[in-house]
C-alpha cells in the first residue's frame, strides 16, 4: 500500500483527496495546513499537521506527498519533501519561472525520487484519441495549431484570495487557465523554436495577464496560434486544441476541450467519424485526470519507472508562458536555446 500525504488544504486538495481514495493500492495518511480550520475532513484515521516537517519527520512511511499550496510555493516545498526522500505529485503550475522548474528536476533526481506534475487533461477520452492519432502518424506532415482559452473569471474570483493574480504566488490567465491547453499543444507538436508575444491586463485588478496572444515556431517547422483570456463576457466560451496535417485536421473542443468538433482523417469514412464523436459525447469527461495521475504514481513506485507525466512535462509549458511574456515586455522574438 502506497501511503500519501497532502500538503495544502485548499479547493483543489479536495480532488487529490478523491483521486487517493479511489486509487488501487493508494491510502491517504495525513494532511497539513498551516490553517488549522482546514484540516478537517470526515476520516479519523487521516493525521493531521500544522508543520509539514513534523508531519514528515514523525512519520516515516509516508511515500508520497501531493503538493497542493499555492504555485509560488511549489518549488519551496519541493525542496522540502525531498530532503526527507519522498515521491512528490505536484499541482499545476510545476513553478512560476523556468529555473525553479529546473531545479524542483534536480532536487528530485538527487533525492532519487519520482516528480508527477498534474496535467490532468491528458487523459481526456478525445485527448487520448488525438494522442493516438498522433501516435499512429495519421497526420502527416503538420502545417499548424492553435491552442484557445476564452474563459470568464470576474473581479470577485481574483478577490477569494490574496494571493490570486500575483506575480509572486499564482501568475495569469496563461500560468493558472491556459497552461493545461498549452501542455497539450507541446505534447502534440513537441519542441518549440522561437515565440513572439503579447500580453495585457484588460479588465482585472491583478498584477498578471488576463489576455494573452502569442505565435509560435516549433522546431519541426510548423506553426502555432496561442489565445487565451479570462475577460470573455458573461461566461467561459470555449476551450479548444486544433492541429491542422496534410492527411487530417482535427479539432477538440467545447466550453471545455472535451468533445469532437472536427474530425477529418485520411482513411476514416463518414460512419467512423459519426461513431467516434458519438461515443466521446456519451462519456466526454473519462475518468478523472486527477485519478489518473494518482494511479500513475502507485504504478510508477511499484513498476520503479518514471511517471507519465513528469518534471520535464511540467517545465516545458512553464518555458513557454515565461518566454510569451518575455516577449510582451521586450517587444522581441524570443529563441529557445
Amino acid at each position: 500500500m502506497i501511503q500519501f500525504a497532502i500538503v495544502g488544504m485548499g479547493f483543489i486538495a479536495d480532488k487529490h483527496i478523491a483521486a487517493i481514495q479511489n486509487a488501487e493500492g493508494a491510502n491517504l495518511l495525513a494532511i497539513c495546513d498551516t490553517n488549522p480550520e482546514r484540516l478537517l475532513i470526515d476520516d479519523e484515521n487521516v493525521l493531521k499537521y500544522t508543520d509539514l516537517d513534523k508531519m514528515l519527520t514523525e512519520n516515516p512511511q509516508i511515500d508520497v506527498v501531493n503538493i497542493c499550496v499555492p504555485s509560488g510555493l511549489h518549488a519551496t516545498l519541493t525542496k522540502a519533501v525531498a530532503k526527507h526522500k519522498k515521491h512528490i505529485v505536484t499541482e499545476k503550475p510545476m513553478a512560476l519561472n523556468s529555473s525553479d522548474a529546473l531545479e524542483m528536476m534536480e532536487i528530485a533526481k538527487d533525492a532519487g525520487v519520482k516528480l508527477s506534475i498534474v496535467h490532468p487533461n491528458r487523459y481526456r477520452p478525445a485527448i487520448m484519441e488525438v494522442r493516438e492519432l498522433m501516435d499512429a502518424g495519421k497526420f502527416g506532415k503538420i502545417s499548424h495549431a492553435n491552442a484557445t482559452v476564452r474563459w470568464n473569471r470576474g473581479q470577485a474570483y481574483y478577490d477569494q484570495a490574496p494571493w490570486r493574480g500575483t506575480k509572486q504566488f499564482d501568475g495569469g490567465v496563461l500560468m493558472n487557465q491556459a497552461i493545461h491547453n498549452l501542455d497539450l499543444l507541446l505534447w502534440f507538436m513537441g519542441p518549440v523554436k522561437s515565440v513572439q508575444g503579447m500580453v495585457a491586463t484588460r479588465f482585472r485588478d491583478i498584477e498578471t495577464e488576463d489576455v494573452a496572444t502569442a505565435l509560435i515556431e516549433f522546431e519541426s517547422g510548423a506553426l502555432g496560434v496561442v489565445e487565451a483570456a479570462t475577460t470573455v463576457y458573461p461566461q467561459n466560451l470555449e476551450e479548444s486544441l486544433s492541429i491542422f496535417g496534410e492527411t487530417a485536421s482535427v479539432k477538440v473542443s467545447g466550453k471545455n476541450a472535451v468533445f469532437i468538433d472536427t474530425w477529418d482523417v485520411e482513411g476514416y469514412s463518414p460512419e467512423e467519424v459519426e461513431a467516434l464523436k458519438t461515443k466521446i459525447q456519451n462519456d466526454p469527461w473519462g475518468k478523472k485526470g486527477h485519478d489518473c495521475i494518482i494511479e500513475d504514481m502507485v504504478a510508477a513506485i511499484n513498476e520503479d519507472r518514471d511517471p507519465e507525466v513528469g518534471g520535464l512535462d511540467g517545465y516545458n509549458p512553464v518555458r513557454l508562458i515565461e518566454a510569451i511574456i518575455e516577449s510582451s515586455e521586450t517587444g522581441k522574438r524570443i529563441t529557445f536555446s
